[in-house]
Formats: structure tokens, sequence, C-alpha cells
């Protein structure tokens, strides 16, 4: 693909779609305990294997039941737990999701004192530290852990850019070359953030009618 007809399929992608999960969540990202658990509570939700509307959707349900907070989370009971998931349309995991959420939120509270801030000083830079942190709350396996690094890159910036297997399987998908330098530059011309880019171009690869539209409107 031209050069050109990449900037022309980028700037169809970043329009319709340069959104971050977090942001579609109605989460304000922010270097703060709160929205940083949320994040880490929905990328927990969107690695289970279900819809990613389903998952955004009952992150907002937790939130509307005043799980914010791994406090509040582990002071909450099972039940209520379960009975949020279920709101948000997460019936499939919502026992299990209910367990893990309960005793991951225990765990980073007692080696993290419930804020994710710690954690980040105690991987001192290095992803890879961060991933093995996060994979030790219950849940958060390494698709969750990519996923919360992807989502949080704008505000720990040292562990960007990242443009991880999936988002680079959008980039195929859409044709656009395959080196993250290249990408990124792609959407710095559209004003685009690095988890605005490696969203879009996840969505771009759980969604093939995405692909088409993007292609069909730079083609225009």
């Amino acid at each position: 693909m031209s050069d050109d007809k990449s900037r022309k399929v980028m700037r169809e992608l970043l329009r319709e779609h340069g959104q971050t999960y977090a942001a579609e969540a109605g989460i304000r990202l922010r270097d703060t305990p709160q929205p940083l658990y949320r994040t880490l509570v929905l990328a927990h939700l969107l690695s289970a294997r279900i819809r990613a509307s389903v998952a955004v959707a009952t992150s907002k349900a937790l939130y509307d039941a005043g799980l914010r907070d791994a406090k509040r989370m582990t002071e909450s009971t099972w039940q209520q737990r379960v009975d949020a998931l279920g709101r948000g349309g997460y019936r499939r995991y919502d026992e299990r999701t209910a367990t893990q959420l309960g005793d991951g939120g225990r765990l980073l509270l007692d080696r993290w004192g419930g804020d994710l801030r710690k954690m980040r000083e105690e991987a001192d830079g290095d992803a890879d530290s961060l991933r093995g942190f996060l994979r030790e709350l219950p849940g958060v396996g390494p698709v969750g852990a990519d996923i919360f690094l992807r989502e949080v890159q704008d505000v720990w910036p040292e562990f960007g850019p990242i443009v991880d297997a999936k988002a680079l399987q959008g980039a195929e998908r859409l044709g656009l070359p395959k080196g993250v330098a290249d990408l990124r530059r792609l959407a710095k011309r559209e004003g685009a953030t690095h988890a605005e880019l490696a969203s879009a171009l996840v969505r771009a690869a759980l969604d093939q009618e995405i692909v088409e539209e993007c292609r069909d409107r730079a083609a225009a």
C-alpha cells in the first residue's frame, strides 16, 4: 500500500474508531488510584472470550454499583459482585469473575495498598516486571496484562509505545505498515495518542466490518 493510501486508511480508522476502551467505558484515565483500578478491572473483563461491548457495559455496571476501587470491591459481597456483573451482561463468567475480583482486590490492597502506582514504582520502568505483577492478580493473565498496558501507556509513558500482537494483526488486515515507528508516524499526523492508535488497531483486528469500512472510505 502506498504511503498516501496508508495515511487515508489511518485517518478513517482514527476518525471513527480512535477511542480507547477506557474512554468508551467512561473512565477519565489519569495517574490516580481509582481510574487506574477501573482500567485494570476493564482489562480483566476484556480478556475473556466475550464481546468487547459487553465488557465495557459491565465496567460501567460495576462503577454504578459503587465498586470503583480495590477497597470497595473487597468489601462488597460475592453476591453483590455477581449481580453487578450480571447487570452488565457478563453472565457467562459472572460467578468465577466475582471471586477473582474479590481476591484480586485483596491482593492489591495487601501488597500495594490498593494503589497501582506503587506497582508501577516497583516495576521501575520494566514492562516485563509490570506484566508479572499484574499476572499475580487472579484472572489477569497475559492477555489482560497486555490490555492494561496498552490502555495506560499514555499516562505511564515509560512502558510505551505499545502496539501489541493483536494491534499488529489489525494493521495487517488494514494493509497498513507493520512497523511500530511507521504506524506511530501515521497516527501522529492525525493527532492520535499511543493508546488511541493501539485501541483503534485492535478494533480493526476484532471486526472485519471496520476493516472494509475504512478501506472503502479511504478509496472513495
